[in-house]
């Protein structure tokens, strides 16, 4: 499938779905951001790195990173090691720096199993997962759990389209019953802006309905990437949310660098 850039100007999203009253007792579970089918090539690594303000419907939080390590192993294989690592206010009052709020740490197989060209009429389709397990390195948080997304990329000229549906059981996040469970369905939109691949602009979907009592979210986002060499890409994101269990808005600016660890 044609390059497709990791998130960065992220436009409009759109899916409707309840919550459920109630579900904020809990620290809020980090917003699901769909995936592109981009694999590196075997001994490269990716680091992308995004840093920021989010203002949720609780306490705000300065994000230090929320981080995504890509390493090619195969030609269609890459580890993944996605996770964020936050410092959170107060519920109520002036923000300042009150405690961390790790996530919990994703470690994925990304697995690329067809891909299909057409030069002469510029389109592409693609298909993979990404799936493995989620380590609980949050404080207070217990157990194994597990993420598995199925990707179907579609390219036409210079619009590529990455569907994402899949579903989790994350790690106990605290001392009370019941690990947030759900279903997500997300869509990573990427346009290259000119024929040199330097500009880009992408919209992204992304919503999850929880089997648990935990508040549906819903989120758009929108940004800019500028690619100054092959080897790094910066953005900068914006985001909506639109459901109780979403954050309300912010601002990301994402830093990602690659670098030939074998060949």
């Amino acid at each position: 499938m044609p390059h497709a850039r990791r998130s960065v100007f992220a436009l409009v999203l759109l899916s409707v779905l309840g919550w459920a009253p109630g579900a904020q007792a809990r620290r809020a579970r980090p917003l699901f951001e769909p995936t592109d089918l981009e694999l590196e090539d075997p001994g490269v690594l990716e680091l992308d790195m995004q840093f920021g303000m989010i203002r949720s419907r609780g306490p705000a939080r300065i994000v230090v990173p929320d981080f995504e390590l890509d390493v090619g192993l195969l030609r269609n294989v890459e580890l993944d090691v996605d996770g964020a690592y936050a410092v959170e206010g107060p519920r109520s009052g002036p923000f300042r720096l009150d405690h961390a709020a790790p996530d919990s740490l994703w470690t994925a197989a990304k697995i690329g199993f067809y891909d299909a060209r057409d030069p002469d009429a510029q389109t592409a389709f693609a298909f993979g997962v990404q799936v493995g397990p989620k380590l609980p390195v949050a404080s207070g948080s217990h157990g194994l759990g597990m993420e598995a997304l199925a990707l179907v990329g579609t390219a036409i000229d210079r619009t590529h389209l990455v569907w994402n549906a899949g579903g989790f059981i994350d790690p106990d996040p605290d001392a009370m019953p019941g690990r947030p469970t759900g279903v997500e369905l997300g869509l990573d939109m990427d346009l290259d802006l000119d024929a040199g691949d330097r500009f880009s602009a992408s919209a992204g979907v992304s919503s999850v309905y929880f089997l648990s009592h935990d508040a549906d979210q819903l989120l758009a986002t929108a940004g800019v990437t500028w690619s100054p060499i092959d080897a790094l890409d910066v953005s900068l994101v914006g985001l909506v949310g639109f459901l109780q269990g979403s954050d309300r808005y912010g601002v990301l600016l994402g830093i990602s660098p690659k670098l030939r660890l074998f060949r």
